[in-house]
Formats: C-alpha cells, structure tokens, sequence
C-alpha cells in the first residue's frame, strides 16, 4: 500500500471547520511544511488542538482559526508566541486553555474512545472557571470529586517525523516523542510529513523499529518534505532556528508585518521557501536545543 502523497494532496482532504491536531511542541518538530500549504489554501473556522508554536501563531495570523484548544503557544526562547498574543488580547478567537496534562488526557481519551477520563488536575484553579463545560463529576468508589476532562476527538491530525515509508511506518529518533502518538491516536485521519522517506527495510535494522511509536494503519498518508519542520527543529536532525524566528517576531510589531512574511516565506512555495531560509544543508547545521 502506498500512501506517499503532497501536501498539496493532503491539505486538498481538509474541509473548513474540521478539528486538527498538530503535534510537536512549541518550536519543536512541528509539521511547518503542512501549515504552509494550509495558508496557501482557503481553509477557514479551524479548531486546533495544539501544544502550540509558530503553528498556532501564523494560523491566527492568517485568520484560519476560529477556536483554539491549547495548554500554551510558545516560541520558548520567546515566551509567548506574537501572533497568537495579537489574536489573544483582540478577542479574535475562541479559546479552551487548559493545564498541560489536562490537554494530554483529553487526547488519551479519544484515543481510547471513551468520553473522558477522570482526573484530579484542575480541581481547586481558573481552569474550571474559564471553562464552566468542564464537568466535575462525584466518583463511585471513593466518595470524591474529580474533573471529568472530555476526550478531544479530532477529524484530523498533522504530525512531523523523522523517517517514514510509504506504507505508513513513522519514526521519531528524537528525545522526546512528545503527545505525537495521542495525536495519532485521537484523529479520524493522520498525516504526516517526514524529513527522510526511508525503504521498508529501514525499519528491519538493528533497534530501528524500537523508534515507530503508532501502528502504520493509523497514518492516512505520508508527505515527503525535507526540512518540513523549519524553523522548528526536528532532532537529531537540526535545531530550530533561531535567527529566523527573532525576524519573525520583529515583524509582529509591525502593522504589515504578516502581510510581508507570508509574501516572503509562505506564497512562494515549499521549494523556494527552503532556498530563501538557507537550503536544507544549512538548516541540517542548526545547532539542537538543549533539554
């Protein structure tokens, strides 16, 4: 079965309105090539799921989202992601902001197609009164309260991974895996963007297959994008880049400051886009974030 496929291809099975999920973490291997190619199309009233980054921050920019479902959106090195701070404090989308954990159960319910899980996070903070539809719920067996999160069911999810073949196998050699295979998981369908696309026989070598986190039928379909994640990292391969996010930053000061980097960056196209950044052996030198 062969379920390589363009971006192009992918963001055309997309619908407006549908619930994504887009794995990595702040500006950690994040499927940057799969968002482009969203706001290179006409997508619109997003719901995203997301520990978030960059993603997040040039979806809102762009005018993609209309809710937002996230435990934070930041560029680490800088605190607090600029265009999603703009869209945050101009009221221009909705939002569930939750604990961290709390986002991690969410996915594991829907992952295990259950309806929620119950939990103690949230008991006693804001989270439950900035948002009055989650429940708390009394327990059967030890006569105490517990914070019923809901699963987070989504239609589709957008991860990016270090390896991948066509039938679907994906490898994450990295540190951290992160909620990628929750992500997986919880999604209707899941895509994904690999930096190398690898023969199946990769996977027969050594402890190679001890990397492959989520089962092959769980991936809809695969999309070759080297250097997908720039400028988030995707360790061991390169680091993020930092230089490229300070100029994005800066341009959030500006009143045209969207309007050019997408001009530069985004409407040009993956193939250029790669060239104007460095090229990938430029970026395969970025130095890895230390954990």
């Amino acid at each position: 079965m062969n379920k390589q496929r363009t971006a192009a291809e992918v963001v055309a099975q997309l619908k407006d309105g549908m619930t994504i999920g887009i794995g990595g973490w702040g500006p950690r291997r994040k499927p940057m090539a799969l968002i482009r190619e969203i706001l290179r199309s006409d997508l619109k009233d997003l719901t995203i799921v997301a520990y978030g980054g960059a993603d997040v921050g040039m979806l809102c920019a762009a005018g993609k989202v209309r809710k937002l479902i996230f435990a934070f959106v930041s560029l680490d090195f800088i605190p607090l992601e600029p265009y999603f701070r703009a869209a945050r404090q101009q009221g221009a989308i909705e939002v569930m902001e939750i604990d961290e954990g709390m986002l991690l159960l969410g996915l594991r319910a829907a992952a295990m197609r259950v309806p929620y899980i119950p939990t103690a996070v949230g008991l006693g903070t804001d989270v439950l009164r900035h948002n009055p539809d989650l429940k708390v719920i009394d327990s059967p067996y030890d006569g105490k309260q517990w914070v019923a999160m809901p699963a987070l069911k989504l239609d589709a999810a957008l991860l990016h991974v270090d390896r991948a073949d066509v039938r679907g196998v994906c490898q994450v050699k990295g540190p951290d895996l992160y909620m990628d295979d929750q992500f997986a998981r919880a999604a209707s369908r899941t895509y994904v963007s690999c930096d190398e696309l690898v023969d199946s026989s990769w996977f027969a070598q050594g402890d190679e297959a001890r990397y492959v986190h989520w089962e092959r039928a769980v991936t809809t379909a695969v999309v070759h994008a080297p250097c997908g994640a720039h400028p988030t990292s995707c360790a061991p391969l390169y680091g993020f880049d930092q230089a490229h996010f300070k100029q994005y930053a800066a341009g959030a000061r500006e009143p045209q400051g969207w309007q050019e980097y997408a001009e530069r960056y985004i409407a040009c196209g993956e193939e250029e886009y790669l060239r104007r950044v460095g090229g990938v052996e430029a970026i395969r030198k970025l130095a890895l974030p230390v954990f």
